[in-house]
């Protein structure tokens, strides 16, 4: 048995996963409303196993380890805290204060798939561009969880979600709206040959 690898990202509507520094939008580009924040912790039953590229990872601990970020205490971020981990990198000597993280090093499309073949619990990731792009590329994703917040940051946006990932055709297999303007889409990517 296989288990299903999710990857979930974040963009504003012209495909952007952040902003530039000191262009500070809010955290979910102050768009979060309480239906947003109740599903996104009810994507947590049952528990996944997350699956983190090194960069996002060394971020995004920094951020959920000190709480100082008032996001970070919203339930689905302190669910992704207490998931089990498996960190892909070769360069990263610690798991950062993550509670039930490990380091896994070698190549990432090998890694996830020993997981996919012997996971007992769904695989999640988030954001992890680069490393979504190649797992993509190896035909691992799954699904993509495409959260598609209700802003344009043409001048301020980075980090742009598919700038890498090649050609893909997408099935649709769900979509929803929180929030009465907040777009959750969910794909099947298939590459496009």
């Amino acid at each position: 048995m296989s288990a299903t690898y999710t990857w979930d990202v974040f963009s504003t509507l012209d495909g952007y996963g952040g902003y530039a520094e000191g262009a500070d939008w809010g955290g979910y580009w102050s768009k979060q409303g309480p239906e947003l924040l109740a599903h996104r912790a009810s994507l947590f039953d049952p528990e996944p196993r997350m699956v983190f590229g090194a960069n996002f990872f060394r971020e995004n601990a920094a951020i959920m380890t000190s709480l100082d970020d008032p996001n970070a205490l919203d339930e689905w971020n302190l669910r992704t805290l207490r998931a089990p981990a498996t960190v892909i990198s070769s360069t990263l000597r610690s798991t950062l204060g993550w509670p039930d993280a490990t380091i896994e090093r070698g190549d990432a499309v090998a890694v996830v798939r020993r997981l996919k073949a012997t996971s007992d619990r769904p695989l999640r990731s988030q954001a992890s561009l680069a490393l979504n792009w190649s797992l993509m590329a190896a035909g691992l994703v799954d699904r993509i969880q495409l959260t598609v917040f209700p802003v344009i940051s043409a001048k301020t946006g980075a980090f742009p979600v598919f700038r890498g990932a090649g050609d893909f055709h997408l099935e649709l297999l769900e979509s929803r709206t929180l929030d009465a303007n907040t777009q959750e889409l969910v794909y099947r990517p298939t590459p496009r040959r």
